[in-house]
């Protein structure tokens, strides 16, 4: 698994567990393997605010909504949306960015079963 995608499972383990403090030191680490080109500052953008979303309980956010009562299908159905998203080629480096951290975060979120992800709806 590439450092980036590893980092982005860390990051998302912390938010599971509440532990803000840790993912921010994911989230900086992150930061760094990203750079600060526009594609860099696309992702930074997604991940602080994930972080930021949870921090303020602010239950409009998808973050919110998937670590709070998580949901294997919405999960699946954002990243095929967020990958679809991804094809246009008329999207620039910035959105790229924005939506590759969307789609690293999700795909690390459906494989956390063992941390409580439901399968199915119950």
């Amino acid at each position: 698994m590439p450092a980036r995608e590893m980092r982005m499972e860390m990051f998302l383990r912390a938010l599971m567990r509440g532990d803000y403090a840790k993912a921010k030191s994911h989230l900086d680490k992150l930061e760094k393997i990203v750079g600060d080109d526009e594609w860099g500052r696309g992702y930074s953008k997604a991940i602080n605010g994930f972080l930021s979303a949870l921090k303020d309980n602010d239950t409009d956010s998808l973050i919110v909504q998937l670590i709070r009562n998580p949901d294997k299908e919405k999960a699946k159905k954002l990243l095929e949306h967020f990958e679809s998203i991804l094809q246009h080629e008329f999207r620039d480096d910035y959105e790229k960015g924005y939506y590759t951290a969307w789609k690293e975060l999700l795909t690390a979120y459906l494989s956390q079963e063992r941390l409580g992800v439901k399968h199915e709806k119950e």
